[in-house]
């Protein structure tokens, strides 16, 4: 579950290729866009511009570079021409990039055009929630210590943290052991030491934490309609504490 020093430096090498993708991104008007259309530039640029390779696809069956998943989508959204992203949506983007055999896993909420307050909120809670569990990392603290801050912080702003699903060691494979609980309790579970890798992914839902899987297979939406964030960082374990891995440029942690 630990990986070397030489390890750790491929897996930064990938994740601040990713980050360049979500700087891409940052830049886009996506009002109006399809889904589909934003997979393809994504892909484009992770192959030709970057000389690396969209993790995700052929994984699992799989035919694409990103997930998108839009307003009571959970996750695993599959892009389609169809999908076309109107003012006022949320909606969430997550990639993986190998490079030099090495995966790097991130995702991002994204604000299309003018957001109304509580979708807004919603969004901004889940960043912070996902921040509250990576500043728990460190050498001798328990993924209890992780699932437990994220969770806290999301239930005392009003919302929801989904269980199905979880955060994961990340290496040359794209899921690794532990798996990475998004609630918990303090002092229990597995004992984080330096070298580990794992992704840190919560997924808060503005009502109950019900969700399904529509009949495409892939698609997770929430039971109630109601909208759901998430974002993701890959994280190493240091000496002293942490490392994202997939840090964009400019990207500050919220106080």
């Amino acid at each position: 579950m630990t990986k070397r020093p030489e390890e750790i430096a491929l897996l930064a090498d990938s994740g601040q290729l990713l980050a360049q993708v979500f700087g891409h991104l940052d830049r886009l008007d996506l009002i109006g866009m399809s889904t589909m259309q934003i997979n393809d530039l994504v892909d484009g640029l992770i192959v030709h511009e970057l000389d690396a390779r969209p993790a995700s696809k052929g994984q699992y069956g799989y035919a694409y570079a990103l997930n998108a998943s839009r307003n009571n989508v959970v996750c695993h959204g599959v892009p389609s021409a169809a999908d076309i992203l109107q003012d006022g949506d949320i909606v969430n983007f997550d990639i993986t990039l190998e490079k030099n055999g090495y995966i790097a896993d991130s995702s991002k909420t994204y604000l299309v055009g003018e957001v109304a307050l509580p979708a807004r909120r919603l969004v901004q809670t889940a960043y912070e929630a996902m921040w509250k569990g990576i500043q728990a990392v460190r050498p001798g603290a328990t993924l209890g210590d992780v699932g437990h801050a994220i969770e806290r912080h999301a239930r005392r702003n009003g919302y929801s943290v989904v269980r199905e699903y979880c955060g994961h060691g990340i290496g040359r494979e794209m899921h690794e052991e532990p798996q990475v609980l998004h609630w918990g309790k303090p002092r229990t579970g597995l004992v984080l030491r330096e070298g580990m890798v794992f992704t840190i992914e919560p997924m808060v839902n503005q009502g109950r934490r019900a969700v399904r899987t529509e009949d495409d297979g892939w698609t997770v939406v929430t039971c109630d309609g109601q909208l759901s964030a998430q974002f993701e960082h890959t994280v190493a374990v240091t000496a002293s504490g942490m490392r994202v891995l997939t840090l964009r440029s400019g990207e500050k942690k919220p106080h």
